[in-house]
């Protein structure tokens, strides 16, 4: 297993940086930065990321506007999560498909055992 990386603390609604009480801009620490990770992790569309183009979900080369099932999309998810540090296992759970719109949550644990979900969108 890598050792994680320092994470930066993320506003949880506009998924911008954040200061702490010296200004700084602060730092997330364990087991909320892996969360974080995650969630950034199925956030990011594969190619967007500059120094490492073959990270990230592929939503424009095979989710959005190809009409995939349920397990695809979940399958995808899933192994953005398994791309974060320390993470072991992921499974995602699709509650809703509506409008365009999927709903659900990625569930994962970590080496040491911790086991978090992170809710979308």
């Amino acid at each position: 297993m890598s050792s994680p990386m320092n994470t930066l603390l993320l506003d949880t609604q506009a998924w911008d940086l954040v200061l702490d009480s010296n200004g700084n801009i602060a730092f997330a620490s364990p087991p909320y930065a892996v969360a974080q990770d995650v969630a950034s992790a199925i956030r990011l569309f594969l190619g967007e990321l500059w120094y490492d183009t073959k990270q990230g979900v592929p939503y424009w080369q095979s989710l959005l506007g190809f009409n995939p099932t349920i397990s695809q999309i979940a399958s995808a998810l899933n192994a953005a999560a398994l791309t974060v540090p320390g993470v072991v296992s992921a499974n995602t759970i699709i509650t809703s498909i509506s409008d365009r719109e999927v709903i659900g949550q990625v569930q994962f644990t970590t080496a040491n055992g911790i086991s978090t979900t992170v809710y979308f969108p």
